[in-house]
């Protein structure tokens, strides 16, 4: 119960941030008004060994070059004198933190020797990242209701959309290894992009670090509850498996608030 608590005071971004972010009253949505910089975010708690930080690309803004960059920091926000205006370079340049740009060839560490894992099957329940173990429903990017709803959940499923497409989601963990330090993970719709660095401390809190740069123009997080698939997200897998597309939904006999939850969540 107090991990699970701490994950959902973890799954909110911290007051601390770039200068032109905006948050909302649940502190889940960060959005950059102006310019494409300044819009670092850090999450509000840092991690426990294992949990994702994860956050859904709500909306874009075109005329901008550069995606989504993701990673973790050593450096607790509060103790920041200025905001950084750039992840990369300027947080990383200051020590103690690792952010990547995302794509979809994500930089990866492999060590000599080391085989490379091969990747899950889309319908596995669980995503497996060495002794952790995430539902991988709600690591998948999900449509908005439409005609076409059936194929781009597909399309999200099978992680074939470019990485920083709406709705994607996008995740950052880190692993312990036995040698006392941790290797940082990158997910993105469900798909574990392997170790980006490794050698991280764990001797010390690390924050994700979530930056709205350029076309990317708003994200928000998703709470991300561990162990068994809750009766409610069962309910929408079956409800799902058995209709051509979600705005069959509207059709079946069902509460409305479950009816919501199969169409949007």
């Amino acid at each position: 119960a107090a991990m699970a608590a701490r994950c959902r005071l973890a799954a909110r971004f911290h007051h601390i941030h770039g200068t032109n972010i905006r948050l909302d009253a649940s502190h889940t949505q960060a959005t950059r008004v102006e310019s494409f910089a300044n819009g670092l975010c850090f999450s509000q708690e840092p991690l426990a060994p294992g949990q994702i930080f994860l956050v859904e690309i709500e909306e874009k803004e075109l005329g901008w070059c550069g995606h989504l960059r993701v990673g973790l920091t050593a450096h607790d926000p509060q103790s920041l004198e200025v905001v950084p205006e750039y992840s990369l370079p300027d947080l990383v340049n200051m020590g103690d933190t690792w952010v990547f740009a995302i794509t979809r060839n994500h930089n990866r560490v492999v060590v000599e020797g080391e085989e490379v894992q091969a990747r899950g099957q889309p319908w596995e329940p669980f995503l497996l990242i060495e002794r952790v173990r995430i539902p991988r429903d709600t690591l998948v990017g999900r449509s908005r209701p439409s005609r076409y709803s059936h194929i781009l959940d597909d399309l999200y499923k099978m992680n074939v959309l470019p990485a920083t497409a709406r709705r994607s989601r996008i995740g950052v963990l880190y692993a312990p290894q036995p040698d006392g330090t941790a290797d940082m993970h990158i997910v993105i719709n469900g798909e574990d992009m392997g170790p980006s660095a490794r050698g991280l401390p764990t001797t010390r809190p690390l924050y994700a670090v979530i930056d709205v740069f350029a076309s990317t123009k708003s994200v928000r997080v998703i709470p991300v509850d561990y162990g068994f698939p809750s009766l409610q997200t069962l309910c929408r897998l079956v409800i799902q498996k058995h209709i051509v597309h979600r705005l069959a939904i509207d059709g079946l006999d069902l509460p409305p608030l479950l009816k919501n939850f199969c169409q949007h969540e």
